[in-house]
């Protein structure tokens, strides 16, 4: 995923600072064996700016090693006034946006458009089952236009998000079409909400479209979910969210979460992120080699024993 920082000479930079800084994370990313990257849908402003358009971008790509840009993330403005998913006024708005995203990025094949599916957790309370079923009457539209141009709508549950409890979770997939609206699992986030990642595949396996592996050591247990503005970094119980895979307190069982996508015969990608992977001294490049070594030595067997078996 496109979290990415490193220290230069005036600071602290990410990828996008210049080609030379992208030739270096692609090889980097390359090298310890990952096959592709997602994007956030926000960058396609400066992708078009310093590559001319987002085919030329994944050229790029490509020539350091990686097959392509595989999902794109639309970290929305999210806003009661004019952008909000549970309030029916600003659909239209919504439904506009989501076309020109479409159309930005029509020039690569991609397999989903990553959203969060409903505003921040204070700007929606009291969370209530007709607001829920008034924001997937919207998302249904929505993946009928991703749909149709070949690409599926994805749903992200941040643990933020106004759905973010399992049960908030099954009043908003009981009301969405499964055909148009499917489930993109963040293993740490739904853990931080109380909600067990294996069990929410193997309940929504069908509706899988795709993941985001990183772990946990700590639920919210005390409603930082509302904290304002940013409940990841106001947080004042918890400094750091998120580790890599396999980390020595994490709370995520990835070796029943990989059986069971083996077992229900999962066959896309599955993605890698390292949000805030610098806090308490960690690093960008250190958490993508230790998760790379994650993957290869314990997941990747757990893959052939499934199969073996």
């Amino acid at each position: 995923m496109d979290h990415w920082r490193s220290e230069s000479p005036h600071g602290q930079i990410d990828q996008w600072e210049s080609r030379r800084t992208m030739d270096r994370f692609l090889k980097q990313v390359a090298a310890v064996g990952f096959s592709a990257i997602d994007v956030f849908d926000f960058r396609w402003y400066q992708i078009v700016g310093d590559y001319g358009s987002v085919r030329n971008y994944q050229e790029f790509v490509q020539q350091r090693g990686l097959e392509r840009i595989v999902n794109i993330f639309h970290a929305a403005d999210y806003d009661p006034r004019t952008y909000a998913p549970h309030i029916r006024e600003t659909h239209k708005n919504i439904l506009e946006d989501f076309k020109a995203t479409i159309d930005r990025w029509a020039e690569i094949e991609l397999d989903n458009v990553v959203v969060m599916p409903a505003t921040l957790y204070y700007d929606m309370e009291p969370v209530t089952e007709d607001k829920i079923k008034v924001a997937a009457e919207l998302w249904n539209r929505v993946g009928a236009l991703t749909a149709d141009a070949g690409v599926k709508l994805a749903c992200h549950h941040e643990f933020f998000c106004g759905i973010r409890s399992r049960s908030e979770l099954e009043t908003f997939y009981a009301n969405t079409d499964p055909a148009l609206v499917h489930l993109f699992i963040d293993t740490a986030q739904h853990c931080i909400s109380g909600v067990d990642p294996v069990e929410l595949y193997e309940a929504y396996a069908d509706r899988v479209s795709g993941f985001h592996f990183k772990d946990t050591r700590n639920q919210d247990l005390v409603g930082d979910y509302r904290r304002r503005p940013d409940a990841e970094v106001m947080a004042d119980t918890t400094e750091r969210w998120f580790y890599e895979m396999g980390d020595e307190g994490g709370l995520v069982d990835f070796e029943s979460l990989m059986r069971a996508i083996v077992r229900h015969g999962y066959e896309g990608y599955i993605g890698v992120e390292h949000d805030k992977a610098d806090k308490l001294g960690g690093d960008y490049a250190e958490s993508t080699a230790i998760s790379r070594w994650y993957a290869k030595n314990v997941l990747e067997r757990i893959v052939s024993e499934e199969r073996e078996s």
